[in-house]
């Protein structure tokens, strides 16, 4: 386990996540590309900084440097990262705390939760974000915890302190609203996250009895529940689109990986075990790829881990030692250990490990930047003092702390193909950010690559969406 970015060189040098992440991201290109331009007598290195320069960049292609003088994906994305988001607009303001909000797979929908017990659902596909519907949850108990879109992004499943999660259509005149009963033995009973498969013939869940549960669409029944954790299962998800490999996470601090093929009620045992966290599980989120998956952590950290380097027992054994002596409730109490770094668990098999974000009050969510945009250069995170932080995946260090929501951001989605980020905060806002240059330079037009000018929506269309 690594937390400083000093040390990136050991950590990732030649390493294929290394070499996966500069090539998607386009830097391994403009690193050839600086290297080719050196001097041969070894008198001027070029600096990252100019082999990162967009001036440098549109130069090359104009000397026809990059394959047929066109910007490849990689140079998309060098380009991208020079214009993270950095200007909020509220796109949305309701009176309660606003617990979930995610994109669509094509980003042409978004929709949030929020404790008034709704689900609203937004047409993003033009400059305006238009409110298509407005759906109200049944049998909330406190709050809607989860929601997610199926693959073809055609439904819509949530979850609350109840038996049952519940099915609603996206699209179409008619509405669709179904519940799907669990028939947990708890008679207090959540599902804290769920996911569908993206065949869209399952949905996974995580809940409050320390099961996974799934749920057959097309046999409209339950068709599997085994204990997973040592307390609650706050994070469920899949490993990639084979629909084979699952993750979980949960308050005992570990997080599991379970193949579905080999998964049965009476004999359940995971492949893998990733340990050296020394608190609850708050959120899972893979990259995609089969191979890596990140953490949330109420010890105030997020974790990156391999498939192929499960923990040792020892670990295991020891992660939930530490969680067993955490005494403080992160739902209404500080950290205890604010200041301090703990000492790493003997086995710790992460990667690498990303601190500068909070985790309180809520299971805060964190994931992996988009393929398209980025490469996937990034972990981004909510936190609880009402932040976005935005990490470089191979140095850990934070490249931006988007700043301005009032409470607790608990949600957060990159839109797949278009340079925004939103929050969902407990101040009951939905926030878009992107990039905004306020000076007349030549290159203001780049910062809108991938993405539409945002126009600021007037209050009284805001007002009307707090109905």
């Amino acid at each position: 386990m690594v937390s400083s970015a000093s040390l990136l060189a050991d950590v990732f040098q030649g390493s294929d996540l290394q070499s996966e992440i500069l090539r998607n991201s386009g830097r391994s290109e403009l690193m050839n590309s600086g290297k080719s331009n050196k001097p041969p007598d070894g008198s001027h290195r070029a600096e990252p900084q100019q082999l990162n320069s967009v001036t440098k960049i549109t130069y090359q292609r104009q000397m026809e440097r990059f394959r047929f003088g066109q910007f490849s994906h990689g140079d998309k994305c060098v380009i991208s990262s020079r214009y993270l988001p950095n200007k909020r607009e509220i796109v949305a303001a309701y009176r309660n705390k606003a617990f979930c909000g995610t994109y669509s797979q094509d980003g042409n929908i978004f929709i949030s939760a929020c404790q008034d017990q709704k689900i609203r659902v937004y047409n993003t596909s033009g400059d305006r974000w238009k409110l298509l519907k407005t759906i109200q949850a049944k049998d909330v108990g406190w709050s809607i915890l989860d929601i997610a879109f199926s693959p073809d992004s055609n439904y819509l499943v949530y979850s609350s302190w109840s038996d049952n999660i519940h099915l609603c259509n996206v699209h179409g005149e008619n509405d669709i609203h179904t519940s799907l009963c669990l028939n947990p033995s708890d008679s207090r009973f959540c599902i804290f996250s769920l996911m569908f498969s993206q065949d869209n013939r399952e949905i996974l869940g995580g809940a409050s009895d320390r099961c996974l549960y799934v749920y057959d669409r097309e046999r409209d029944e339950r068709t599997l529940q085994i204990s997973a954790h040592g307390d609650d299962v706050n994070t469920v998800a899949f490993a990639d689109d084979s629909t084979h490999i699952l993750f979980s996470g949960g308050d005992d601090g570990l997080v599991k990986v379970w193949d579905r093929r080999s998964l049965s009620e009476h004999n359940p045992h995971s492949v893998g075990t990733f340990a050296g966290h020394h608190d609850g599980i708050t959120f899972v989120n893979s990259k995609g790829d089969g191979r890596y998956v990140i953490s949330n952590c109420k010890d105030q950290s997020i974790k990156l881990w391999d498939l192929r380097h499960f923990s040792t027992r020892q670990a295991q054994e020891q992660t939930m030692t530490h969680v067993a002596k955490q005494l403080w409730d992160y739902r209404w109490q500080s950290h205890p250990k604010k200041d301090k770094i703990y000492k790493p668990i003997v086995g710790d098999s992460s990667i690498m490990t990303y601190m500068g974000h909070s985790i309180l009050h809520t299971l805060i969510r964190c994931r992996f930047s988009p393929e398209f945009t980025t490469g996937q250069r990034y972990i981004y995170t909510g936190c609880a003092a009402g932040n976005i932080v935005v990490y470089d995946l191979l140095t850990g260090q934070v490249e931006t702390r988007l700043s301005g929501q009032r409470a607790c951001v608990r949600d957060v989605s990159w839109h797949p193909y278009d340079n925004n980020i939103v929050g969902t905060s407990w101040d009951g806002s939905i926030s878009r950010w992107y990039y905004f240059n306020s000076s007349s330079d030549d290159f203001d037009d780049l910062g809108q690559i991938g993405q539409k000018k945002p126009k600021l929506l007037d209050q009284g269309r805001l007002a009307g969406w707090q109905l």
